[in-house]
């Protein structure tokens, strides 16, 4: 059993920690909306501030929204460091926030500096995989870090890659944010399409699951379309600041990602529409504007 601290208990978070109590951990739990008494009562302990996180766990866990929280919980005012005081033994952080390479990269210089170690740990699969742990986890860490870590991570998912060093975890999310909100987009875009051209969207997504096109996001994403189902699940805030990192890294590295500027303009345009909250399939909402059509579920079951 390892002492387990966990900052971020949101539609994400709450879940993950969930799996840790229930794998034999004991938790330190901290959350700016309050720490939920579902996990009180499996054995949680709620902490007043990350620092109180930091000075009873061994690991401490992020689970937050953007690179500026993630920074604030490390460095601000009764913030993670402030709680690790003088070791005796190597902590370690494992961010799985979906954040800046760039940023991640200084930060775990930081942390080391501090004598503790360091782990990005972005994850894939958005609420379904973290209430099922079946989330897709890609680290940036030493081999040695990540040899600690990985039965702490298999609680919470099912693939599990050592991508690279720190920052090639937060590189791998970027990539997966690219096919996943690009995919997002031309699921939307064929739904839209064959409904407006009269055909029933449910028999449509059914037919292209048995063949090349099949995707995890034609298969959930899909369903949220065609029903108009769009609670959270992964907000639309969230893939736009992940498109953003995407685009302001590719700007960093003179690569062009034309594809993924018009899908963020899509999403612009959602939170424009006051989506800001939406599950990321309502992109569909902007394409079924632009065709003047709405879907509609016609499945007479």
């Amino acid at each position: 059993m390892a002492n387990i601290g966990f900052i971020g208990l949101g539609i994400m978070g709450k879940p993950m920690a969930s799996h840790l109590i229930r794998g034999g951990h004991q938790l330190f739990l901290h959350s700016r909306s309050g720490v939920p008494e579902s996990l009180i009562e499996q054995g949680g302990r709620a902490c007043a501030s990350p620092k109180e996180v930091a000075q009873h766990a061994d690991i401490i866990i992020l689970m937050l929204p953007d690179t500026s929280d993630v920074e604030k919980v490390l460095f601000a005012h009764n913030g993670v460091a402030e709680g690790l005081g003088k070791l005796t033994a190597k902590k370690i952080i494992i961010d799985m926030s979906s954040i800046s390479p760039i940023e991640t990269k200084k930060i775990a210089a930081r942390i080391n500096q501090l004598g503790c170690d360091y782990a990005d740990a972005p994850v894939s699969g958005g609420d379904v995989g973290a209430q099922n742990a079946t989330l897709t986890i890609m680290v940036g860490a030493s081999e040695n870090v990540f040899e600690q870590i990985e039965p702490i991570l298999a609680l919470m998912g099912q693939t599990i890659t050592l991508v690279g060093d720190n920052g090639a975890g937060q590189i791998c999310k970027i990539a997966n944010q690219i096919v996943v909100a690009l995919t997002i987009e031309a699921v939307g875009e064929a739904l839209v399409f064959a409904s407006k051209a009269g055909a029933n969207p449910i028999k449509i997504q059914q037919a292209l699951m048995g063949g090349f096109a099949s995707s995890r996001v034609l298969e959930v994403h899909g369903n949220r379309m065609i029903k108009h189902s769009f609670d959270p699940g992964f907000r639309i805030e969230l893939q736009q600041k992940d498109l953003a990192i995407a685009l302001s890294c590719a700007s960093d590295l003179g690569v062009s990602l034309p594809n993924t500027a018009t899908t963020q303009s899509l999403y612009n345009a959602c939170i424009a529409q006051g989506g800001a909250k939406w599950d990321n399939s309502a992109l569909v909402r902007i394409l079924e504007k632009l065709a003047n059509h709405q879907m509609v579920d016609s499945d007479p079951c």
